[in-house]
C-alpha cells in the first residue's frame, strides 16, 4: 500500500512538468518552425512556398516510420550540431542557435537549457503525429 501511496505522489509531481514541457515544446514550434511547417505542422507555413526544397508535413513522421516516432532521430535533427540536418539543410542549425542565446549561463548552463528546448520540441512533434 505504502508503494502505490509512493508512486501516486511521484506522478502527482511529474505530471504536472510533463504538461509544462507540452506547452514548452509547442511554444518552441510556434516561435521556431511554424514559420515553414505552419501551425498545424503540415508544411504550410508562410515562408514554405519560398524554400528551395519542400517542407516536409510534421504530423506524418511516424507514418513515414513504420508507425513509430524516432524520437533520437528527431532530437538530432533539430540539434542540427551532429551533421544530421534536416530535409536538403535549409533548416537552421537549431542547437546552436538555442545554445547562443543562453551563453550567459556558461557552457554547462547553455548545453543543459539547448537540450531541454529540444527535448521539448521533439515531445511536442511526437504529440501531433496523425493517427
Amino acid at each position: 500500500m505504502r508503494a502505490f501511496a509512493a508512486m501516486g505522489a511521484v506522478l502527482a509531481l511529474i505530471l504536472p512538468l510533463s504538461a509544462q514541457a507540452d506547452q514548452a515544446g509547442e511554444a518552441e514550434y510556434l516561435n521556431h518552425c511554424a514559420a515553414c511547417h505552419g501551425v498545424s505542422g503540415t508544411g504550410d507555413g508562410p515562408l514554405a512556398e519560398m524554400m528551395t526544397v519542400p517542407v516536409p508535413d510534421l504530423t506524418q513522421i511516424s507514418a513515414r516510420n513504420d508507425g513509430a516516432f524516432p524520437m533520437l532521430a528527431m532530437i538530432q535533427v533539430i540539434d542540427g550540431r551532429t551533421g544530421v540536418r534536416g530535409h536538403g539543410y535549409p533548416m537552421p542549425v537549431w542547437g546552436q542557435r538555442f545554445k547562443d542565446s543562453a551563453e550567459e549561463m556558461g557552457s554547462y548552463g547553455s548545453e543543459i537549457e539547448v537540450r531541454g528546448r529540444i527535448l521539448s520540441l521533439a515531445y511536442f512533434l511526437e504529440s501531433i503525429q496523425a493517427p
